[in-house]
């Protein structure tokens, strides 16, 4: 399926009365979604616990 036909896809499954915002948020959700799914793929991903430690360091230099 190209894009096109999954935003059309994506829009025709949101109820008639939706904003524009709506649809943008919709087209960014499953934008992210599809783009956490290929980096799975490729082996980008973190363990609980690395991830864990990223986030001690990042609240440590944010002062928390």
């Amino acid at each position: 399926m190209n894009a096109r036909d999954e935003a059309l896809d994506v829009i025709s499954r949101l109820p008639n009365d939706a904003t524009m915002q709506d649809i943008l948020e919709e087209l960014l959700f499953k934008a992210q979604v599809d783009e956490g799914l290929r980096d799975i793929a490729a082996g980008r991903v973190l363990s609980h616990a690395a991830l864990r430690q990223r986030m001690a360091r990042w609240r440590k230099s944010a002062g928390r």
